[in-house]
């Protein structure tokens, strides 16, 4: 078998259907388009999300809530988590660049430090943000919790 021999299998393919080509084809006047219309006319262009006249989809589904444009979103990451890293890395600082390459958080997240879980080393926390849970234990335990950007 050459390349040159290969076809596609028999019924995978069919012929285009040839309207507009005279009545005695079945498919002359109209041309398959109906009476009248834009949608029959020459040069017709529909909007995105047309379907036919039909009540769109977009227009069907209930819409419903509120979605704030400045709505701050967070990583978060608890402190039992910064507890297990700092003994990890032996480090007692612990900055946003620290929980990042641990793959607590991607690149761009903000960082939110939640205060699930117990701290017993005193860690000196750089991130973006503190519950006061969190900052209460970080501080309990004899360490401080700097926020980005104060």
């Amino acid at each position: 078998m050459k390349l040159s021999e290969l076809k596609p299998a028999k019924g995978a393919t069919h012929s285009t259907k040839r309207i507009g080509r005279g009545e005695g084809s079945g498919k002359g006047g109209t041309a398959t388009r109906g009476t009248k219309g834009a949608q029959a006319r020459a040069g017709y262009e529909h909007k995105i999300g047309f379907e036919g006249g039909q009540m769109p989809l977009q227009r069907r589904v209930p819409k419903f809530g509120f979605k704030n444009p400045t709505r701050v979103e967070y990583k978060a990451v608890n402190v039992s988590a910064l507890q297990a890293l700092s003994e990890a890395l032996g480090k007692a600082e612990i900055g946003l660049d620290d929980i990042k390459l641990a793959g607590l958080a991607d690149a761009r997240e903000l960082v939110k430090v939640l205060g699930n879980g117990d701290i017993t080393a005193a860690l000196t926390v750089t991130a973006d943000a503190f519950s006061a849970s969190a900052k209460s234990k970080i501080e309990a335990a004899g360490g401080k919790a700097i926020v980005i950007g104060e």
